[in-house]
């Protein structure tokens, strides 16, 4: 009995196989392979098999023809369809190599590469001494191997995009993007810049990575230290998800150093990795003063607005009531502009209220800089430096990144904006605001705004492009005008309504003429006159109190409201011209000439009286007395009722010698200053009654030692002798058993700087470009010294430095190099003008820093006031760098500002919050 059944199809039919974009080439490989396989065996001979064909008993079709043709010829003509074209298998090709050896097996589907093996697909890379890849799985393993020694060598690398894991082995597979990694080690780039001491190494037993962007690691460790295999610290970590670039999300996570384990410990915890500027906390530091009690310091908030400004917001807060707010704001756009704005606000109270010695007082600063870029437009600019706030900030200051700048006296700010008008004549236009404070006197001066215009200079008798020569040629004149708004007050009135009161305002227009041309060749002659307009808004009257006119009583000011102006001219000349001398000693000598170069100059000035704005009022002994209602007017110098002729005298001093070069491969003598410029001036009025003589000033200045120590030094030198009371009477000193001349005054700063480096061979770099460079370095923002002979504040963003690797320091066992560094100055001043010959000033300030080791750096500044005998602000400080962290101490022994800090904490900024910052406050007595 024969049972029906399908007849197997005689045709064959060709099906298109979807080829997956997700494979990968060691497939093709596969492929060519069977293909030769099949290939060859087409070209051995058919051998026909012993097999007795036998018809089949069925007769075909069993399927209607239609049916057929419908099931394969119309499924066949939509897959050959050009337009509809499938894409291939791969996407990119495989590259795979090894050093020994590449084995394909095709009983285990697998290739294996040995030694120095690499696979690169796409935006993967695999490094490592064994790979094996199994093309029915799409995964790969990479391992180790021994080398002679036993020693596992060939660590793999892989990397995926921006993502580096550097593991024992690793199981990865390119289908599902998931991997299994032994042993791994990462590094992730977090923070503001890029620095290697802001790398976060990640290292974990065992780590899944679930896709591109998320792995779950296990018993894993986390440091910024250099060395990943014994780290000096690492917080451990028992689970955690890590996303590359973004954060890890840790369960109990505590602190480890040196492999034991410290009660800093977490239940759970967050630490970002995103580069670039992200928001977040700054967490702050604990503290105690002795009279507002414990506090927290310098936490706050960071913000990023946008690509190009940002804004922090910190706080100090006290348990007494005290508190201050610090907000700093910097924003920059290349090409244009940058800048940085700063304020900071104090609330301080002293003990409690309701006893004797409560006390509260508020204190601000204002810090502003703003600077464009000389590209941003070349005929406009604005630029502002502001430094205002109340007089007592720093010195009253509680926090201590204000030490360095306890000794700043004055504070002054800046305001600008100007424009150019650059077609002929060119117009140059300034608005300014200004403002000037003596932290001692608690004195501001301000000028809200000043206007200031000038007119480029203007030759009417000769062609804009020709040479000028002569006297008529050269002549030429300009205008320029100047108007003010000036406000003198005290701190305490700023920004409130009595601050503007006594607001002056006024401006001056000055027209000068001049020319100029050679006589007898050498001779350089000067001729010119200057017309001066003043204008202001407000004169002042005097005269006697009108109820008590017999008393003796003072004058009295009577402010006069209105428009009002005067006029003054006068005429100068000048002649002078450049003497050069030169003392040979010989090309044999060490020193082979000594040059002597004088400039000097006789000047002529003749300025009229100006009688008609004066007036006059009889005072208490019924004398008359003159005035001018411009006296204290807020721009210009007053009209003189003096008519004055006055002949001037100056002569300009420089001195250098030349030397024979210490390096005998040089040519040319080596020039040395011995004098940069020793100056005299006085004059001679022709005019005046008596004292015509002005006194003769000099100054001067040099320096030594390759400019090691500079010294500058000033003086006056009087010819006329005093009376009794020391006013100078119309004698020559002389003449009166004295000197020629009688010094009256003088002043001298003398500094000298020295390292080690001073007394090495140069190398090519000029110690002044250092000094410049150090300065730079510790700038003070808020207008203070730039070095540190006021001692050195305490900023934790300013002791941010980068991690010491221990590697690249230079510090054999014999001949230890210690760097070390001195900078002293010493100022005196002397006054004699009543005879009190007395040195009024002498001071000597002093600052030093040596480095005991390559991580140990001491240092010290200080000075003594010979004159009042006592010691300047005095700071003890060290620092000690242990690899992965900081450790500094700073100490005011005594003095106003007697306290003293310290820290240690985590050098990389990633951890930075990770420290014991422990600090006192300042004693206030």
């Amino acid at each position: 009995m024969f049972e029906l059944q399908k007849l197997s199809q005689t045709s064959t039919k060709i099906g298109f196989i979807k080829l997956q974009t997700n494979k990968h080439p060691f497939l093709l490989v596969l492929l060519f392979a069977l293909l030769a396989q099949y290939l060859t065996a087409q070209e051995k001979p058919l051998v026909p098999l012993p097999i007795k064909a036998v018809g089949d008993t069925l007769n075909p079709p069993l399927l209607p023809p239609n049916i057929l043709n419908d099931s394969i010829g119309k499924k066949d003509s939509i897959n050959l369809d050009s337009t509809n074209t499938k894409n291939s298998m791969l996407v990119d090709i495989i590259d795979y190599k090894a050093k020994d050896y590449v084995k394909l097996s095709q009983k285990d589907q697998k290739i294996y590469l040995y030694n120095e093996a690499e696979i690169k697909y796409q935006d993967t890379e695999l490094k490592a001494g064994i790979i094996v890849m199994d093309y029915t799985k799409n995964e790969v393993y990479a391992g180790r191997i021994k080398d002679s020694t036993g020693t596992y060598t060939q660590t793999p690398y892989f990397k995926q995009g921006d993502n580096v894991v550097i593991p024992d082995s690793i199981r990865f597979n390119f289908d599902t993007k998931k991997a299994l990694i032994w042993n791994s080690r990462t590094e992730q780039q977090a923070g503001l810049g890029s620095l290697g001491s802001d790398a976060m190494k990640v290292l974990a037993s065992i780590t899944k990575k679930e896709n591109d962007s998320v792995y779950f690691l296990k018993d894993g460790k986390m440091t910024t230290s250099k060395d990943t295999v014994d780290p000096d610290y690492f917080i451990k970590i028992r689970k955690a998800k890590f996303v590359p670039g973004k954060k890890i999300i840790a369960g109990f996570s505590n602190m480890y150093l040196v492999d034991v384990p410290t009660p800093i410990a977490v239940p759970f915890a967050y630490f970002p990795l995103t580069t670039g500027r992200t928001a977040g906390l700054i967490f702050p530091t604990f503290t105690q003063d002795p009279n507002r009690g414990f506090s927290l310091q310098n936490g706050g908030y960071y913000l990023p607005i946008s690509d190009y400004v940002d804004l922090s917001v910190m706080g100090d807060f006290f348990t007494n009531g005290s508190y201050g707010i610090r907000t700093q704001s910097i924003y920059a756009k290349r090409y244009k502009f940058r800048g940085n704005v700063n304020f900071r606000f104090e609330n301080q109270i002293t003990s409690q209220k309701g006893f004797s010695d409560y006390r509260r007082s508020t204190l601000y600063n204002l810090q502003i800089s703003h600077s464009q870029d000389a590209k941003a437009n070349p005929n406009s600019r604005f630029s502002a430096s502001v430094n205002l706030g109340s007089s007592q900030y720093y010195t009253n200051s509680f926090n201590q990144i204000n030490v360095q700048n306890t000794q700043n006296n004055n504070l002054s700010s800046s305001i600008s904006y100007s424009k150019t008008f650059p077609e002929y004549p060119s117009v140059n236009l300034n608005l300014t605001a200004s403002h000037n404070q003596n932290t001692q006197t608690q004195q501001v001066n301000l000028t809200l705004p000043t206007f200031q215009g000038s007119m480029e200079r203007i030759f009417p008798f000769a062609k804009r492009d020709g040479i000028k020569k002569g006297i008529i040629q050269n002549v030429n004149f300009q205008y320029n005008v100047r108007a003010e708004n000036r406000i003198t007050t005290t701190d305490s009135l700023m920004f409130r309504k009595g601050m503007f009161e006594n607001a002056q305002i006024g401006a001056r227009h000055t027209l000068p003429i001049s020319t100029n041309f050679k006589v007898a060749k050498y001779f350089s002659v000067t001729l010119g006159g200057n017309y001066e307009d003043v204008w202001t808004f407000e004169t002042y009257k005097r005269g006697l109190d009108p109820d008590d006119p017999t008393s003796n009583s003072e004058v009295v000011l009577d402010t006069i409201e209105g428009f009002d102006r005067f006029n003054k001219y006068g005429l100068s000349a000048s002649i002078g011209t450049t003497v050069y001398g030169t003392f040979p000693f010989g090309e044999d000598k060490k020193i082979q000439a000594i040059r002597h170069v004088m400039r000097p100059q006789v000047s002529w000035s003749y300025t009229p009286s100006f009688e008609q704005f004066y007036d006059t009022y009889v005072d208490y002994s019924g004398q008359t007395q003159q005035y001018t209602r411009f006296q204290g007017i807020a721009v210009g110098s007053v009209p003189s009722l003096n008519r004055a002729n006055v002949l001037g005298f100056s002569l300009q001093n420089t001195l250098e010698a030349k030397v024979r070069d210490k390096d005998s491969t040089k040519l040319e003598p080596k020039k040395i200053s011995l004098l940069s410029n020793l100056n005299f001036s006085t004059s001679y009025n022709m005019e005046a009654d008596s004292l015509k003589l002005s006194p003769i000033n000099m100054n001067g200045g040099t320096s030594f030692f390759d400019k090691k120590l500079t010294l500058n030094f000033s003086g006056s030198l009087d010819p006329y002798t005093i009376d009794n009371n020391g006013r100078r009477i119309n004698t020559l000193n002389v003449k009166n058993g004295g000197s020629l001349l009688r010094l009256t005054r003088a002043s001298m700063n003398m500094r000298y700087s020295l390292s080690n480096e001073t007394f090495k061979k140069k190398d090519g770099k000029k110690d002044e470009d250092r000094a410049e460079e150090a300065s730079d370095y510790y700038r003070a923002a808020s207008g203070g010294r730039t070095d540190d002979l006021f001692g050195a504040g305490f900023d934790q963003s300013q002791y941010q430095r980068r991690e010491d690797d221990g590697e690249d320091i230079e510090n054999p066992v014999y001949g230890t190099k210690i760097p070390w560094d001195l900078n002293i100055q010493f100022a005196m001043g002397y006054l004699n003008s009543n005879r009190q010959n007395q040195v009024n000033t002498a001071s000597l300030m002093f600052s030093g820093n040596v480095q005991l080791s390559p991580r140990w750096d001491l240092g010290l500044s200080s000075g003594y006031d010979f004159v009042n005998k006592g010691f300047a602000q005095t700071q003890f400080r060290f620092s000690r760098q242990l690899k992965s962290f900081d450790l500094r101490f700073n100490w005011v022994p005594f003095g106003r500002n007697e306290r003293w800090d310290f820290f240690i904490g985590i050098s990389s900024s990633i951890l930075s919050d990770l420290k014991y910052d422990k600090r006192s406050q300042r004693i206030l007595r």
